[in-house]
């Protein structure tokens, strides 16, 4: 009977849906927690050791190792807001932003590559939020790139994951796309 074809074949569709969603939430959710979890002991190391010391300079200055809490967002834009402001802004926006991505990414069959860069980019933008709800609004930044007075901001491992992340995404969209997916 025809009616029976259907069913199996849908069935079958549903089952083979759900093996894919599953495989990529489990990608996902990798990526996302091993990303929160090296960046959370990267702070709490520079926390132990680095609070309340003087710069630390490596290879004549390029890189340095030096501590700061930041209530802004990037280079610590917004960090004078008024508190309400700052936390709809730093709290809420980003939590709401990163949920939507990472439901896009979950449901959404992507090329496998975009999926990681999504999960990178919101695992470093998750990390920051643990770090501002656990820390009354502060993220703990330990790190600085330059050559004399050209310098990055301090940043942290999860700014790192945001920028690729960020990146990327750039990169992946301006090239001819991948099949592979996930």
């Amino acid at each position: 009977m025809p009616w029976t074809s259907i069913v199996a074949a849908s069935v079958i569709f549903n089952m083979t849906t759900t093996r894919i969603i599953a495989r990529r939430a489990v990608l996902i959710a990798t990526i996302v927690i091993l990303s929160v979890g090296l960046d959370q002991v990267t702070k709490a190391i520079a926390v132990d050791l680095l609070k309340g010391l003087p710069k630390i300079s490596y290879l004549g200055d390029i890189f340095r190792w030096q501590y700061a809490e930041n209530s802004g967002g990037f280079l610590s834009l917004g960090s004078e807001l008024p508190p309400v402001i700052k936390f709809i802004l730093m709290r809420i926006l980003p939590l709401l932003g990163l949920s939507v991505i990472l439901t896009y990414t979950l449901i959404t069959p992507l090329p496998t590559l975009t999926t990681v860069l999504l999960s990178l980019l919101c695992g470093g933008g998750l990390s920051n939020l643990v770090d501002r709800l656990a820390n009354s609004g502060q993220v703990v930044d330990f790190m600085n790139m330059g050559i004399g007075s050209l310098r990055t901001g301090i940043f942290n491992v999860a700014d790192v994951l945001i920028m690729i992340g960020g990146i990327g995404m750039v990169v992946v969209y301006l090239k001819p796309s991948s099949k592979s997916t996930v």
